[in-house]
């Protein structure tokens, strides 16, 4: 205790101490001793540390004591807004917060969907304390009593916004900035702190801009180092299957060849996998992150199937979005409160920090897409002191066959599991992707703002927006052209009063009369695959995709013909191009750095402790292919009738090179982390990637609509052509590198820096 008394601790309102003491704290953590002072002195704060380091307290107990010397028991209007990017996050503040704002005779209330009116109202009548809320929740209460916002937050000492991360670089982290930016404006207030509490990430700084844009130079960050109980992580390797293959006959088409390669097991999982998981997690608490929801679900029933074949308790449970709000919080409450062995198999559900208790392992299947995802699910286990982080991922490569495609050789998955885990050890994460120009959420908080303020002249709307709030990329002109798009015949989501306000118009009073329109997240769209007249499936558009492309689907390939977004429909038609390769894994977007470390990791000799003896096995396998193909020494090699190029980049690089390759008339498509072009040779490629060195690029126009017209956010369906380009070029793609990765792969060099 003594270290308590002579650190931050000395700081804060005897409440708040009193409350500390109550707990039996040993001392403050790192990040609390760290960010108590700073919060105390006023500002934006980054608050930043690992998962379960005491980041919530960090910025609470300094808070509290804030506004209690401020008296804010005599203020009308609640005094701290925390933001957190879920219900079930709240919920689990508000049991961890409740003791906290007791000890301090302040109000705490809780504001989501499933909180009923009355507490809500409750809550408006007489405003005061802390409110936890959820960005929609907060939308909600702009949009419908915008009147009351000076009533509600003009006493506000700070805003809390958890989870910062789960929101930088998306739609839902635009639209709260957006939301942070209105209620300062309608409180006629210059600047109301903000404290963000974050995962480390790879660039504290545009972390700190996503905090306050604009001013970001400004925002202090606070970076908690505590050590935390070490770390075990293994990665282990597997054979898509675990049976031999069916004898293909001679004449099999590349259909045929694909059904006869098919595992035993139908569903494709190695019973290996299943065996090893059922032995590492069975009577244990354990988070097995599979994927998909698909694969969630595939997963957890072949696991339930053991225990039932063993006869013992049912222990496997799945989490995803799809399933009930009461399903997903019976599994989190078996897990937090309730002792027998409990494995949630889940999808990304799990990452954020939903309190869970505190479990034991944690599994993956695959690599995943992000090094910052893995230290999160990294960070759910390790929680217990002395107890280690355990995390296991389980990679699963191609059988090897005659007449494999050579990206099945490489083992990629396996050698991007070992990138990410380097990646991890270096201490490097991704950092925030930078602010595009969100067109679809401007969209959106044009008429939100139309609604909160009931109407507002165009130039407002553009100084709160964008001149002051977080659309900085959108000039006047940009967002007069966007208004004008809201106002077409076509749109008709707003309209101009005869004062020259904007009002809502005909098609976007429906819209905005939905409780659906608070958030501006879409759900995830799925297409119909259409093979002349024949559906054969639905594909999830989560990405980019253009016509011409090759895609797989249904291990056979396929030349996208059209994209019809209204109809939710690809056109596509049979393309003879010998074996698809493999995939395990569904579509994300990969960082440079992770690629070229992968490639480093493929032309070393270097061992890695962390292997089991078949990932090891299987690494060095992968080796020897690469040297085999001489990608050691170059990037474009011959394959088929066509050519294999593998410029070691992450996603948006590769898909733009593809789609310049495209607009050159080539016959090109991305498959994992290269490009294979059909009917052509490498002397023409390189030539061709000669030209776009030297300057000769598609143009961007081009480029961009050759991604059809990629509705991904919310409101895309409502932008011209034009905008649409614009969005594409700007957030995803990459034109301005084509001239440097084609020297790169054309002068059959690397790129150094990712």
């Amino acid at each position: 205790m003594t270290s308590l008394q002579r650190s931050a601790f000395d700081l804060l309102d005897d409440p708040v101490r009193r409350w500390i003491w109550q707990q039996k704290w040993p001392a403050l953590r790192d990040v609390q001793e760290k960010a108590i002072p700073a919060i105390l002195a006023g500002g934006d704060v980054v608050v930043s540390a690992k998962t379960a380091a005491g980041k919530t307290e960090a910025a609470m107990l300094p808070l509290l004591s804030r506004i209690r010397a401020a008296g804010h028991n005599d203020q009308g209007g609640f005094a701290v807004l925390y933001v957190s990017p879920l219900k079930a996050l709240i919920n689990d503040q508000y049991r961890r917060l409740q003791g906290m704002c007791e000890s301090c005779d302040l109000m705490l209330h809780k504001w989501h969907g499933d909180v009923s009116a009355d507490a809500k109202a409750r809550a408006r009548k007489r405003p005061s304390g802390v409110v936890l809320i959820t960005p929609e929740s907060l939308e909600a209460l702009l949009i419908r009593r915008g009147g009351e916002a000076p009533f509600l937050f003009s006493a506000l000492n700070a805003i809390v916004i958890d989870e910062l991360h789960a929101f930088i670089g998306s739609e839902r982290g635009m639209q709260l900035q957006s939301l942070l930016t209105r209620i300062e404006v309608a409180t006629k207030r210059d600047h109301i702190d903000r404290i963000g509490l974050s995962a480390t990430l790879g660039d504290m700084e545009l972390a700190a801009e996503a905090l306050r844009p604009g001013n970001g130079s400004a925002v202090r960050i606070i970076q908690g180092m505590d050590a935390g109980n070490g770390v075990q992580l293994q990665i282990r390797g597997y054979l898509e299957r675990s049976g031999e293959l069916d004898e293909a006959p001679e004449d099999a088409t590349t259909s045929d060849i694909s059904d006869h390669a098919r595992p035993k097991d139908e569903f494709g999982i190695p019973d290996a996998v299943v065996d090893d998981l059922f032995e590492f997690t069975r009577g244990r608490r354990n988070l097995l992150f599979a994927g998909s929801r698909q694969k969630v679900e595939l997963y957890a029933d072949r696991l339930r199937g053991v225990c039932s074949d063993q006869r013992l308790p049912i222990e496997y449970f799945p989490h995803h979005g799809s399933l009930s709000k009461t399903e997903r919080e019976d599994v989190e409450l078996r897990l937090k409160e309730d002792s027998r062995p409990t494995t949630a198999v889940a999808t990304t559900t799990l990452e954020l920090g939903i309190d869970i208790g505190d479990v034991e392992s944690v599994a993956q299947i695959g690599p995943g897409f992000s090094v910052a995802s893995l230290r999160q699910r990294l960070g759910r286990s390790g929680r217990r002191p002395g107890k280690p982080a355990v995390l296991r991922i389980f990679a699963i490569e191609p059988f090897p066959r005659k007449g494999a495609h050579p990206l099945d050789r490489l083992n990629l998955g396996l050698v991007q599991s070992i990138a990410m885990v380097e990646c991890l050890k270096s201490g490097w994460c991704e950092p925030p992707p930078r602010a595009g120009l969100h067109l679809s959420t401007l969209i959106h908080q044009t008429m939100a703002l139309i609604l909160q303020t009931g109407g507002i002249k165009p130039t407002s709307a553009w100084n709160i927006l964008c001149s002051r709030g977080p659309f900085k990329a959108v000039d006047k002109k940009l967002f007069a052209d966007l208004v004008r798009c809201m106002a077409s015949p076509e749109n008709r989501l707003i309209e101009q009063g005869p004062d020259g306000s904007l009002m809502i118009g005909e098609f976007g009073e429906p819209l905005t009369a939905s409780h659906e329109f608070y958030p501006v997240f879409a759900t995830e769209r799925e297409y119909r695959m259409v093979h002349e007249t024949k559906t054969l499936g639905t594909y999830p558009l989560s990405s980019p995709i253009a016509r011409g492309e090759t895609i797989i689907f249904a291990g056979r390939r396929w030349k996208v013909l059209d994209i019809d977004d209204r109809a939710r429909v690809i056109s596509i038609k049979p393309t003879k191009a010998g074996m698809p390769p493999y995939f395990a894994g569904e579509g994300g977007a990969i960082h440079d750095q992770i690629v070229v470390t992968m490639r480093n990791v493929l032309n070393s000799d270097e061992r890695f402790k962390y292997l089991n003896r078949k990932a090891t096995e299987l690494l060095g396998e992968a080796r020897t292919a690469f040297r085999e193909l001489g990608l050691d020494v170059r990037s474009i090699l011959s394959h088929g009738n066509g050519v294999l190029i593998f410029p070691w980049l992450g996603t948006k690089k590769v898909q733009t090179l593809t789609l310049a390759l495209l607009a050159k008339g080539f016959e090109a498509g991305h498959f994992g982390h290269s490009i294979e072009i059909q009917n052509c040779d490498v002397v023409g490629v390189k030539s061709v990637l000669s030209e776009i060195a030297e300057g000769s690029v598609p143009d961007e126009r081009s480029i961009a609509e050759r991604l059809a017209k990629p509705c991904i956010a919310r409101f895309d369906d409502k932008l011209s052509p034009e905008l649409m380009v614009l969005v594409t070029l700007k957030e995803r793609l990459e034109v301005t590198s084509l001239p440097s990765v084609a020297a790169s792969v054309a002068g059959e060099g690397h790129m150094i820096e990712a």
